[in-house]
């Protein structure tokens, strides 16, 4: 079997990005970033291009690409542009296992009533949820993980993002019942190298088996 993974996260900012890249290399798969809203700077796909080290081939195209670094659903309204949900179908990644990244948290507005969570539990595929390790991040983890339970989708576990907290991130896994895959560490320079070695060191790749 395929892995299609989905990596999102308890809110904005938590370290998606930078984990996905970190993910597609252990994993040597292709990446996917169905929504991309702001487009001044690196992009999520660029990226994960210049941390990974895939080849352009091996980023997928993104569905929508729209101007305003915001919610998905008010950028399209700033473009003048409707996201319909339902073409947000996962594409075929060639053989290849796919890590495909969410925008901000589970119930980012895309349009209308729909939410990211919605096209998650289409999907029907598993999710890795990433976590800050900071204060707070143990109401925001047991939401999240509440939420995709209540959907019946697939957790593969809990990946930290930060300093090492270890009565969070026991609290978060304990309570929630999800497996602890592992901790990435704010990285200072930020590279390819530096990435992959703390990937390697902090993640095992069977664990993301669905």
């Amino acid at each position: 079997m395929i892995q299609r993974i989905v990596v999102t996260g308890t809110d904005t900012g938590i370290g998606k990005t930078v984990f996905s890249a970190g993910l597609a290399n252990l994993l040597d798969a292709n990446y996917w970033k169905p929504i991309q809203a702001g487009l001044e700077g690196e992009t999520d796909s660029q990226v994960v291009a210049r941390l990974s080290g895939l080849s352009s081939d091996r980023i997928l195209p993104e569905l929508y690409r729209f101007r305003t670094p915001a919610s998905p659903h008010h950028s399209a309204e700033i473009d003048e542009v409707r996201i319909d949900a339902d073409s947000l179908d996962v594409p075929n990644a060639g053989g290849r296992p796919l890590v495909i990244e969410g925008a901000g948290g589970l119930m980012v507005p895309l349009s209308g009533g729909t939410l990211y969570i919605d096209v998650f539990e289409r999907w029907r595929l598993p999710v890795v949820l990433c976590a800050s390790t900071a204060l707070g991040t143990i109401n925001h983890s047991l939401l999240s993980i509440e939420a995709l339970r209540k959907r019946q989708i697939d957790i593969l576990g809990v990946a930290f993002v930060g300093e090492r907290s270890s009565e969070a991130e026991s609290a978060v896994c304990e309570i929630g019942r999800v497996r602890w895959l592992g901790r990435l560490p704010r990285l200072t320079p930020l590279t390819p190298d530096a990435l992959q070695s703390a990937f390697k060191a902090s993640f095992r790749r069977d664990d993301f088996k669905p």
